[in-house]
């Protein structure tokens, strides 16, 4: 019989097809790289640092940070009034005397001292006379700096859909996958083109033998049948308990709040300890809300998140400065404070907060009695909060995580004389020196449930 000539051209067009899609693909990907390479080398170029006249502007910030940030912006107005090309509005000397010492220069009559004092609610400058004048000259050059414009995403640098005529991944990956099914239509083809060819010349092609449908083989197999159904039967149960078993088990539980808060910048990066906020945690039976007075103890003056978001950690591609600077505005809008003013316009709103941590009303669990007296860490039953973006539900709170934890953490006696005398007897009774929770009683039932 005689055979075809080409019954390899498939493999030849499939080799031939791959390289044009690898040469294809490396060329887009160059092009990209290129592309970014020049975009980040043009960022590189535009930045630039303002030139400090009559002072050093490096010098002058850290200065200002120690000595004016906290009443003092340099393009808002905060506490006092937004610094920033101060130069330009008052004189060089007049600023020299209002920085040393304000109330001397309103004693003495100064008019323009007089309506700035009048103008901030009569609220009293601290007097700097431990600065001298090149110091003055340092904060004053660094209050000119320009107010540095708003850095593009990194993703955004390749210019996906813009202007910047690079390729978009997108287009790339859409480019490969229709490339990839012409290639299998290719093929497809090919396979019915050589088997009608081989027909033509004679060629015989294997015949597949008629074998039993492996379904039909199985019903007939009862053994197996049998252990099939026992294994179904073991399996079903096994999952059926322990979806049962997580009713009313929210861990993971993680809600949108309707002003969004960081644990991760507030706990972890500003190291706010948690009593600050959920104070009523040391005498009271609920940790509690914070009230936003709480927050507007420090969002005052702080109304945005710095402009160097470079040298912050806080600012994330998920959670921009522009996302979190929104958040302090819907603080601002909840409490009715007006920043232009400064002041409270006594418009309120109340905020719906979504509970993350919820007990059963059958459940009785005291923050003051862990937190005060026993001096467990928050972290222990909630998770490392210092490093959540989003506050979640970390412990599964059940009945047989808090026995177990009864079980094994001992009873704090340092400073804690309440417990001297049962300790010593108890202490005897179960032959230890150090008794836990549990030996002290924390497994009877009246304990947490009444």
């Amino acid at each position: 019989m005689k055979q075809g000539k080409n019954l390899n051209s498939a493999s030849r067009f499939s080799l031939i097809t791959l390289a044009l899609l690898l040469s294809f693909s490396s060329f887009l990907f160059a092009q990209e790289d290129t592309t970014a390479t020049a975009d980040t080398a043009g960022a590189a170029e535009s930045e630039t640092s303002p030139a400090a006249q009559g002072g050093d502007a490096a010098a002058g910030k850290a200065l200002f940070n120690a000595n004016c940030a906290a009443c003092h912006k340099l393009y808002d107005r905060a506490t006092g009034p937004a610094l920033y090309n101060v130069t330009e509005r008052r004189d060089r000397e007049w600023l020299y005397r209002w920085i040393k010492n304000n109330k001397e220069l309103r004693d003495s009559g100064d008019a323009e001292a007089i309506a700035i004092y009048n103008e901030y609610n009569q609220t009293a400058m601290n007097a700097f006379p431990q600065l001298s004048n090149a110091d003055i000259d340092d904060i004053l050059a660094y209050t000119n700096t320009p107010k540095p414009e708003p850095v593009a995403p990194a993703e955004q640098a390749g210019g996906g859909g813009g202007s910047g005529g690079g390729v978009s991944s997108t287009v790339i990956l859409g480019i490969l996958a229709i490339v990839l099914v012409m290639l299998v239509a290719v093929l497809f083809l090919v396979n019915n083109t050589l088997r009608k060819f081989a027909v033509a010349q004679g060629v015989e092609l294997p015949v597949k033998e008629s074998r039993k449908p492996i379904w039909k083989a199985f019903v007939e197999n009862q053994f197996l049948v049998l252990v099939s159904v026992i294994v179904l039967l073991l399996g079903g149960a096994y999952f059926a308990y322990g979806w049962m078993m997580q009713i009313g088990v929210d861990q993971g539980y993680e809600p949108i709040q309707p002003i969004h808060y960081s644990h991760r910048i507030h706990a972890g990066e500003n190291q706010i300890e948690c009593k600050y906020c959920h104070s009523s945690a040391r005498t009271s039976k609920h940790s509690g809300i914070p009230s936003l007075n709480v927050c507007m103890n420090c969002h005052k003056s702080i109304s945005e998140v710095a402009d160097a978001t470079s040298e912050y950690s806080s600012v994330t591609e998920d959670y921009s400065k522009e996302f979190y600077d929104k958040e302090i505005q819907k603080l601002y809008k909840a409490v009715g404070w007006d920043q232009t003013t400064q002041s409270y316009t006594g418009e309120t709103q109340a905020v719906e907060w979504v509970r993350i941590h919820n007990l059963p009303d059958f459940a009785y669990f005291n923050h003051s009695q862990h937190v005060s007296v026993a001096d467990i860490q928050c972290q222990t039953c909630h998770g490392p909060v210092e490093e959540m973006e989003i506050m979640y539900q970390y412990a599964p709170l059940t009945m047989g995580w808090c026995i177990n934890c009864h079980r094994e953490t001992n009873v704090k006696m340092d400073g804690n004389p309440y417990y001297e005398k049962i300790h010593e007897e108890l202490s005897k009774k179960y032959g230890v020196e150090e008794l836990t929770a549990a030996q002290m009683g924390g497994l009877e039932c009246g304990k947490c449930h009444y």
